[in-house]
């Protein structure tokens, strides 16, 4: 019956181990007391005691122990922590209220970025003619450098602004700094609406950028490290869910304004200066309830190891109210400070910024959060979601594709500028929609298998724009609004959630405020050159060969991504550790066995002879070295030091057997995250 059992049971992706199995019983009293003194949870000793145990063993309470300790069934402790580890997709959302309420602080930080990004969509149509750009006989002239400027001014501030990450965090904590950033978003909003030169529009929408930059690195981690591990992805995805949100936002009040009665082309128009001006109600909200939610747990332990005992206090009091029972938030609180305790003490963190390219851990880190935010850009979709308007007017050219462009690419489609504002709101809908989705898939499906089953799709409706300009008429405006549609769908559930969710836990603890900045300024710079190339390289490469161009980028980020992209899904920011330990070399191996195994499994149907490759991280002790298995099960390079390449079957049980504490209980191997290799039948 354990066998079938087993038979059923996916395996992780990843081999972790626990970072506390390996002390004794004497060492783990020894390591609470001190904490205990150190912290001054005098009063929550038990409390702490229990969840260090539970750290080290999360069935610690399954059996009677010796020293007495046990769950309160009074706190009905036993029934929340079983929903931890629950199958059912509903049941893991039951938590507290605060948590939520901190979710929607945050859901409304992402909307006011997407409600920036797309304010200028519709407006761009008209501000064109308001500040003079195109001349009186109707001719662009330098319209497209100076607008692809205006345009691109936030991002490029970003680019920049994203490096103040660290510092506003390490002096003003995550809500200051999103306090600061959504105060300087509404301000700059109101700005722009008041401009009366396309310099003075350039400048408040640098100013702009100051309030996107930092923020968009920040809320990310926030709410990473506010969340509970087995729903981490699906409440940071909140972030690209509420930016998309933002999206439709402004897409609808572009919609809306467009019908006020003025004159859209005269410069004290009113109508394109609230589009400009409508999102500066939302960072206002956000600055007024930031601070109603309890501060990061992790930071304020970052704070505490530094000499400020305090903060241990106030960890764990923000953590108890993150979490259902006490005991919950005494072991997160004592997994924390060891864990960060530990990478002090490798790392020592002289130089942040060097230590992201010469440790191995960080770089590989760092690389794979790079790749899906730059890859994030070059599928596209914010040169459709800017400029979606202009591609379908004949009388205007293309500026920005899917986020800024729309309205342009649907203008050089043919519509008119009140067609292509509505169709743009249509493509906003439909990218906030579709990723509803992935608040359920993320942590089931995993952020890798979304970003690899999503991008050939990109590519497939890239081309599908592309051949649509081939053809003229009803039937090329049909098909370019199908193609652009049909690219939302398959963008929002997988490219559009995944990095931010990535990058703001792949970091490790002691220096994510600098790799997260240094993450999303890649970003926002690779934004700003879409934002202001795009207008020239429209022209230059004509409509076709510039969506054959982002089609070819979206195969390239699919093979970056099988290589060099580990998975992270349903592992706490701890033990993401241990997956950006593995080399290189053998996640590119791993890679490689994943295709071989799909081309055997679903295309050859040799499903009896395939066995699903696994990647293999080692533990403390050394007992399982990072191995992956070919398609027949056969292990690629060295496995174990006990165990030959040439044994097919239960290797990493034999190995786990051998393990010095001499259990073979295949219950607590799992319990430990350990795993046996299952044939696929």
């Amino acid at each position: 019956m354990a066998e079938e059992d087993q038979r059923t049971r996916e395996p992780p992706d990843v081999f972790i181990t626990n970072p506390f199995l390996d002390w004794d019983q004497k060492r783990t009293n020894d390591e609470i007391a001190s904490f205990v003194k150190m912290s001054g949870l005098l009063d929550d000793d038990t409390y702490i005691r229990r969840g260090a145990f539970l750290a080290q063993d999360p069935h610690a309470f399954d059996h009677p122990r010796n020293d007495g300790l046990t769950l309160r069934r009074d706190k009905d402790e036993a029934v929340y922590l079983a929903l931890e580890n629950t199958e059912r997709k509903l049941e893991k959302f039951k938590q507290t209220r605060q948590l939520y309420f901190l979710v929607a602080i945050c859901s409304l930080g992402a909307a006011v970025q997407g409600w920036d990004e797309t304010a200028v969509n519709g407006a761009q149509l008209y501000f064109v003619d308001a500040y003079k750009i195109r001349d009186p006989n109707g001719e662009w002239g330098d319209t497209n450098g100076r607008q692809g400027l205006i345009n691109s001014a936030p991002y490029l501030c970003c680019a920049l602004s994203c490096w103040l990450t660290y510092p506003l965090n390490r002096y003003l904590g995550r809500r200051g700094t999103i306090f600061l950033t959504c105060l300087i978003s509404s301000i700059s909003c109101l700005g722009q609406a008041f401009c009366q030169t396309w310099q003075q529009q350039f400048v408040a929408r640098l100013i702009l950028g100051l309030g996107i930059g930092p923020k968009s690195a920040t809320i990310p981690i926030y709410a990473a490290e506010c969340a509970p591990a087995n729903i981490r992805g699906a409440l940071v995805v909140m972030w690209q869910m509420w930016t998309a949100f933002g999206i439709m936002c402004g897409f609808i009040a572009g919609v809306a304004l467009r019908h006020l009665p003025a004159d859209f082309s005269h410069p004290q128009s009113l109508g394109w200066r609230l589009m400009l001006a409508s999102p500066m109600i939302l960072p206002l909200i956000v600055c007024m309830y930031i601070y109603f939610v309890p501060e990061s747990p992790r930071w304020l332990l970052a704070k505490a190891q530094q000499g400020d005992e305090e903060k241990y206090q106030k960890a764990f009091a923000a953590l108890c109210s993150l979490r259902y029972t006490k005991i919950q938030a005494a072991r997160d609180l004592f997994t924390i400070h060891h864990a960060l305790k530990a990478q002090r003490e490798k790392m020592k963190m002289v130089k942040p910024l060097r230590e992201l390219f010469t440790v191995g851990r960080n770089r590989r880190a760092l690389t794979a959060s790079v790749l899906v935010m730059i890859f994030q850009q070059f599928c596209g979709v914010n040169i459709l979601a800017r400029d979606l308007g202009r591609v379908t007017s004949d009388t205007l050219t293309l500026s920005h594709v899917q986020a800024y462009y729309s309205s342009d690419v649907l203008s050089a489609a043919g519509f008119s500028p009140e067609h292509a504002v509505v169709i743009s709101m249509g493509f906003g809908i439909i990218n906030f929609l579709f990723a509803l989705p992935a608040v359920w898939t993320i942590d089931s499906f995993g952020r890798r298998n979304l970003l690899l089953s999503t991008f050939p799709f990109l590519a497939l409706f890239q081309l599908f724009v592309a051949v649509a300009f081939q053809f003229e008429g009803t039937a090329q405006k049909i098909l370019v609004v199908v193609g652009m549609y049909l690219f939302a769908v398959a963008y929002s559930p997988g490219e559009g959630p995944v990095p931010f969710v990535y990058s703001s836990e792949s970091m490790p603890l002691y220096n994510r405020d600098f790799g997260m900045g240094l993450v999303t300024a890649v970003n926002w710079f690779f934004n700003f050159l879409l934002a202001i190339t795009w207008p020239e390289f429209w022209i230059t490469f004509g409509k076709t060969g510039a969506f054959c161009w982002y089609a070819g980028w979206c195969v390239v980020g699919w093979v970056a991504i099988l290589l060099f992209v580990p998975e992270t899904k349903g592992l706490t920011l701890e033990d993401l550790d241990k997956v950006f330990e593995i080399p290189t070399a053998k996640h590119m191996a791993h890679g490689f066995a994943q295709v071989r195994y799909f081309v055997q499994y679903y295309i050859r149907r040799r499903r009896s002879r395939c066995c699903r490759p696994v990647l293999v991280g080692k533990d403390d002790d050394g007992c399982p070295k990072p191995m992956v298995y070919d398609d027949g099960g056969v292990p690629i390079g060295e496995a174990f030091d006990d165990a030959g390449a040439s044994e097919t079957s239960s290797v990493e049980e034999r190995a786990l057997d051998d393990r010095p504490d001499g259990d073979g209980s295949k219950e607590k191997r799992l319990a430990r995250g350990t795993y046996e290799r299952r044939k696929d039948d």
